[in-house]
C-alpha cells in the first residue's frame, strides 16, 4: 500500500492511497482458495476446483470482496501509521472510476477524507472551587406534597341528571368510533371514565363533551394527529358515538389515616414521612442539576480546542429535529411546516444552535478523555439497571423493548452513555473543592429553572410570531438535559485510547 498526504489541516485529513495489482491479486487468490473448500462444483471433489474455474464463475462476486476488504484494511492501517482517531465514517473517493470495474492485475487508487478527534490534553486538570446549592424541606411543603397527592387522587361522585359536564368533572360513557361510517378496532369502550379537560383524548374530542347531561347522546367529531402512533388511523377524519351515562363531579379527598391507607400506608404519619423523603430527593436532584451545570460552565470556559465539524452538524440536527417535534406538538407548527426545514430561517438562531452543539461536543469528548484516562467504566449490571428503568416506560411492550436492547448494542451503547457521563462527573466533583450554600427551596427551584429558561425564553418569544411555511420561529433547545450528554454518548461509544 502506498499513500501520499494530501491534507492536515486542523482536524481534517486527505490520502491519497495506491493498493498495487500484486496486493490485489494475492488477496483475490486467498478469497477463490476460501471458495474452493466451501462451494460445490459438480465434478471436483471439495477444495479440488480448478482455480481457473472458479474466478470465471465467482471472479466478479470474489473481486467485489476483495475491493471491500482491501479499502478497509488500508483505512484501517492509515489510522494506525497516523495516529488517527476518527470522528466520523471517511470519505472515500475513487474518482471517475467506477470501482465495479477494477479488474485483476491492476492498480486500485481513491482518496481518503476524514476528520480526525482532537488530541483532549487534561496533564494538568485540576477540577474548578463550585458552590453547591442546597435546600432543606420544611412541614409546610410535607403538608403542600400531601394535599397536592390528595388532589391527584380524584374521586368522582354521581350528579345530578341535570348536571352539565364542565372541564374538572368526569362523564361515564360508551362509545363507537367509526371511519367513513366503519367501526374500527380499538375504537370502542364501555363504561368508560374520561375526565374532561385531562388531554386523556386526541385534541378536540373532550371539548366537544363539555355541556353534555346523563342520558344524552353526542357525536364527537375528531381528525386524528397527522403524526398519530396507529398509522392506519394517522391523520385520518372520525366520528365517536358517544352515550353519556353519568356526569361525575370530583369529590374532595380528606389528607387523613383513611387516605394514607387507601394508598397502602400504616397512616398519616407514614404519607408525612413518604413525603419528606420524597421532597428530600427532589433537592438533591435540584441541587446536583445546579452544581453539575457550574461544572459544565467551569469546564466549558477552561477548555477550548478545535471539535470535529461533522460530530457538531450531527448535534445540530438532533438539536434542531427536537425543536421541530416540540413545535408540532405543541401546535405552534405543523409537520407540513417544518418537515422539510433543516435549520432555523433565522441566521442569528441558527448560529447561536450551532453554538451550543459545538459547546456539547467540546464537553462530550473533554468528558470521555477524562473518563477514559481515569479508566472509568460502566459495568453490564449498571446498563442492564438503566434498561429496566426504560422497559417500564413501555407496559404491555417489556419484552419487545428488552430484546431490542439485548440484540441491538449501538442502543445498549446509548444506554451506557449517559451513565458514563454522570460517572465522570461524579469523578469530577469529588476532587472539586465544593462550597455549600443553604438556599431556600423556592430559591434553588428558580436558580435551576432560570438556568432553563436563559437558553428557552427567547425562543418562546419568537415562538408566538405567525410563522409562515419554511419560516418557522425556533424553540431553544432546553437547558434542562444535560449539555454534555448527546456529544458524550458519541465520544464515549468511540472507546479512544488513553492520553499519555
Amino acid at each position: 500500500m502506498q499513500v501520499e498526504e494530501l491534507l492536515n489541516s486542523g482536524l481534517n485529513r486527505e490520502y491519497k492511497v495506491v493498493i498495487t495489482a500484486a496486493d490485489i491479486d494475492g488477496r483475490l487468490t486467498t478469497i477463490l482458495n476460501e471458495y474452493r473448500t466451501k462451494v460445490k462444483m459438480n465434478g471436483f471433489r471439495p477444495g479440488k476446483a480448478p482455480l481457473s474455474l472458479l474466478k470465471k464463475l465467482h471472479g466478479e462476486r470474489a473481486m467485489g470482496q476483495v475491493i471491500q476488504e482491501s479499502v478497509n484494511a488500508s483505512v484501517e492501517k492509515l489510522y494506525a501509521d497516523n495516529d488517527i482517531r476518527p470522528a466520523s465514517r471517511p470519505d472515500i473517493d475513487f474518482g471517475d472510476v467506477n470501482p465495479d470495474s477494477i479488474k485483476e492485475g491492476s492498480d486500485m487508487s481513491f482518496i481518503v477524507k476524514v476528520e480526525a478527534l482532537p488530541n483532549v490534553d487534561i496533564t494538568n486538570f485540576k477540577a474548578p472551587a463550585l458552590e453547591r446549592l442546597t435546600a432543606t424541606t420544611s412541614d409546610a411543603a410535607v403538608d403542600e406534597f400531601c394535599v397536592n397527592l390528595a388532589a391527584q387522587q380524584k374521586r368522582f361522585e354521581k350528579a345530578a341528571k341535570t348536571t352539565k359536564a364542565e372541564n374538572g368533572m368526569s362523564v361515564l360513557m360508551d362509545f363507537v368510533g367509526k371511519i367513513d361510517d366503519v367501526a374500527f378496532e380499538g375504537g370502542s369502550g364501555e363504561d368508560f371514565q374520561l375526565e374532561l379537560g385531562s388531554g386523556s383524548f386526541i385534541p378536540g374530542f373532550e371539548d366537544q363533551l363539555v355541556g353534555v347531561k346523563s342520558g344524552d347522546k353526542k357525536a364527537v367529531k375528531v381528525n386524528f394527529p397527522a403524526e398519530y402512533h396507529a398509522e392506519n388511523l394517522a391523520g385520518k377524519a372520525a366520528i365517536f358515538d358517544c352515550v353519556i351515562k353519568e356526569v361525575q363531579k370530583a369529590a374532595q379527598t380528606k389528607v387523613d389515616d383513611e387516605f394514607a391507607k387507601s394508598l397502602g400506608l400504616e397512616g398519616l404519619a407514614a404519607l408525612k414521612e413518604l413525603g419528606k423523603t420524597n421532597l428530600e430527593g427532589e433537592l438533591a436532584q435540584l441541587s446536583r442539576s445546579q452544581v453539575k451545570r457550574s461544572l459544565l460552565d467551569a469546564l466549558a470556559k477552561q477548555y477550548t480546542f478545535d471539535v470535529p465539524k461533522s460530530m457538531v452538524d450531527m448535534e445540530f440536527e438532533s438539536i434542531w429535529n427536537q425543536i421541530k417535534q416540540d413545535m408540532v406538538q405543541s401546535g405552534e407548527a405543523t409537520y407540513e411546516e417544518v418537515g422539510s426545514l433543516t435549520e432555523p430561517a433565522d441566521a442569528d438562531e441558527a448560529a447561536e444552535f450551532k453554538s451550543i452543539a459545538e459547546r456539547r461536543v467540546r464537553l462530550g469528548l473533554l468528558l470521555s478523555e477524562i473518563g477514559t484516562v481515569n479508566k472509568i467504566q460502566v459495568t453490564e449490571q449498571e446498563v442492564n439497571q438503566r434498561i429496566v428503568q426504560e422497559v417500564r416506560r413501555y407496559p404491555g411492550q417489556e419484552q419487545q423493548v428488552f430484546e431490542f436492547y439485548q440484540k441491538n448494542e449501538q442502543a445498549r451503547a446509548q444506554m451506557r452513555a449517559p451513565i458514563f457521563e454522570e460517572k465522570v462527573v461524579d469523578f469530577i466533583l469529588e476532587m472539586a473543592d465544593l462550597t455549600d450554600k443553604v438556599v431556600s427551596k423556592e430559591e434553588l427551584e428558580k436558580i435551576v429553572r432560570e438556568g432553563d429558561e436563559e437558553e428557552t425564553t427567547p425562543a418562546k418569544k419568537s415562538a408566538k410570531k405567525k410563522a409562515p411555511a419554511k419560516k418557522v420561529p425556533a424553540k431553544k433547545p432546553a437547558a434542562k438535559k444535560a449539555d454534555a450528554e448527546p456529544a458524550a454518548k458519541k465520544a464515549a461509544a468511540k472507546k479512544a485510547p488513553a492520553k499519555k
